[in-house]
């Protein structure tokens, strides 16, 4: 028998029992992670119990602006669902086990369907600040992978990423984005470790490979989802144009005015999508 790992299965069903001991958690039909400057979704639940992460065995305080750091339970288009406003970086030293972490809590709840939105550079010289992009697939650049151990009890040792984000939940977004009118393009994110922003030879090193947005979350979050079978969908807001594509320096104040435009449409987007699911 492997030793018990951090951030596996066990502590994730200690944070579940807290969670359920401290919140009114029912069958939640999905959990949405909100990315840098989208918590406002957060406002749309009705009937919302809130946590804050500090409440919640094997979590970390968030510390950038615009992740919030509270779990939060309530109704959206009439249906349960948990809300995650704001993550915990690897870039502020949290490992991809510990990253990844919130994805095995909402597995322990019952969850097994995952939206997931970031705030993103664009590569492709297309995407300007403001477009919503569905992620196609993903290139995982950070150094880490949060399985790597001894195998926990739930997960596939070698799960199959050649579909990592799910084709029938991509069709429930298309359709949701069509109905309310929200222009969505699609693409290939690719995650970094961070904090700094891309030099702009990274930036057409990351274009050569096929990437068409870069962040610092999201592809750790996809592949523990993979390892516990779990559907998993992913939607980036382009709040920048990477590095050397526009001639003005990249700034996170000017991400999180970008994602505060765009939270309306956004806001409308999931909405819908969890009408659909």
């Amino acid at each position: 028998m492997g030793r018990v790992m951090p951030w596996g299965a066990d502590a994730a069903n200690e944070a579940a029992a807290v969670i359920r001991a401290k919140l009114r958690v029912g069958s939640p039909v999905a959990a949405i992670v909100l990315g840098s400057g989208l918590g406002d979704l957060v406002g749309r639940l009705r009937d919302a119990q809130s946590l804050s992460y500090t409440d919640i065995p094997g979590f970390s305080a968030t510390a950038v602006d615009g992740h919030a750091g509270t779990l939060t339970v309530g109704t959206l288009a009439g249906r349960e669902v948990v809300a995650l406003a704001g993550r915990f970086h690897m870039y502020e030293g949290h490992v991809a086990r510990a990253a990844a972490f919130p994805v095995r809590v909402m597995h322990a709840l019952g969850i097994r369907t995952l939206f997931v939105s970031n705030a993103a550079g664009g590569l492709n010289p297309s995407f300007e600040p403001g477009t919503l992009v569905l992620i196609d697939d993903q290139i995982n650049l950070t150094g880490q992978n949060p399985l790597t151990g001894p195998v926990e009890r739930g997960d596939l040792r070698f799960p199959d990423l050649s579909a990592p984000y799910s084709p029938r939940l991509q069709a429930l977004v298309v359709a949701a984005a069509k109905e309310v009118g929200v222009p969505l393009k699609r693409g290939v994110y690719v995650g970094l470790m961070g904090p700094v922003y891309e030099t702009p030879a990274e930036v057409r090193m990351l274009q050569t490979l096929g990437a068409d947005l870069t962040g610092m979350s999201t592809v750790s979050e996809a592949i523990v989802a993979a390892a516990l079978r779990m559907e998993f969908v992913g939607v980036s807001l382009v709040t920048n144009k990477a590095a050397g594509l526009s001639g003005e320096p990249v700034r996170h104040e000017d991400v999180m005015v970008a994602a505060g435009r765009a939270a309306k449409g956004f806001g409308e987007l999931v909405e819908r999508f969890v009408q659909l699911l």
